[in-house]
């Protein structure tokens, strides 16, 4: 076991499918001297090579399309997008071209492309520093779409994405870069299309994913004070949704919470509602309840811990499920 924060987790992760497969690249803004503004790319331009590890211009359109040219020729590129708000620029290529050119050549070209991005709030940064973009991605058909949590999940899903010859886009929660946690290097991780019980419990579930993770888990220690059984599923992939694991904790517990720092009008969460609901029908004892951020935009940071969910508003949501 090796003690690893989320970015180091990242870092190693790459650092192995690059060791294994030397047409395995990295490329983005600064990811080679600097090794990305958040060092999950540090020391890999040392060590691989500036052919390998690409410092590329302020054009994150240029990079996504320059990967799948790269990936069309037997590349695999793995893309950082700088922040999360930095992707709408790469829209039109990663939704009109990557997502859709492997259906287009019936299956004849395939786009092994992973597009790395930080996402989220809660570190204080500045305008179109914070987002939360699943969503987009999730409703565009042909992308694999990707949230880890932890460090161990970090080291493993990454290398999964690295090796898929689907084009993937892959969320990494910025303000859990710095989390710590044990790693065992030599363990097989879930397969990357696979949902996760993080915490078992019998009275309700809260499903998550990225940064919520961690606070639902705290949201279930606290809810055990007051004698509440808490289950905490982390989805792990959107698109693909595990349903299976979701339905049979549900199923059992009789009620579900869904919580994501997006906001939640239209947010990811009104689809995994959706689904449960009609899965779940005769098994809920309330309503699928979502929390989420407000619909505004993300505020400037000073206000950023009110608009993010905290502890409170997921313990809130679960008394207002028992209220039913």
């Amino acid at each position: 076991m090796t003690t690893l924060t989320l970015a180091k987790a990242l870092n190693e992760g790459l650092r192995r499918s690059m060791e294994d497969d030397p047409k395995v690249l990295v490329m983005g803004e600064d990811v080679g001297k600097l090794g990305g503004v958040f060092r999950v790319t540090d020391g890999l331009q040392k060590d691989f090579g500036e052919d390998r590890v690409i410092d590329t211009p302020l054009a994150e359109s240029g990079i996504i399309g320059t990967a799948i040219g790269l990936a069309l020729r037997g590349y695999r590129p793995v893309c950082e997008i700088q922040f999360d708000g930095f992707v709408f620029p790469a829209a039109d290529q990663i939704i009109t071209q990557l997502a859709k050119m492997p259906l287009r050549s019936l299956g004849a070209l395939k786009l092994p492309v992973v597009v790395r991005i930080p996402c989220g709030g809660g570190i204080g940064a500045v305008e179109h520093h914070s987002e939360s973009p699943e969503a987009y991605f999730t409703h565009t058909a042909g992308l694999r779409v990707v949230a880890c949590s932890n460090p161990a999940d970090a080291y493993t899903m990454i290398q999964d994405a690295v090796r898929c010859d689907d084009p993937i886009i892959f969320f990494e929660p910025k303000r859990r870069y710095w989390d710590k946690a044990d790693v065992d290097l030599a363990a097989p991780g879930l397969p990357l299309d696979r949902a996760r019980t993080v915490r078992q419990g019998r009275d309700v579930t809260l499903v998550a994913y990225g940064p919520m993770v961690k606070t639902c888990l705290e949201a279930a220690a606290a809810a055990e004070e007051d004698g509440r059984s808490v289950e905490v599923v982390d989805l792990r992939s959107l698109n693909p949704l595990d349903m299976d694991v979701l339905t049979e904790s549900v199923t059992r517990t009789g009620r579900c919470v869904v919580v994501h720092e997006a906001p939640v009008f239209t947010g990811f969460g009104a689809e995994i509602a959706a689904r449960v609901t009609e899965r779940c029908f005769y098994s809920l004892e309330a309503p699928v309840l979502r929390v989420g951020g407000f619909s505004t935009p993300y505020p400037p940071s000073r206000l950023e811990d009110h608009y993010l969910p905290d502890l409170d508003r997921v313990l809130d949501a679960v008394d207002r499920s028992f209220a039913y």
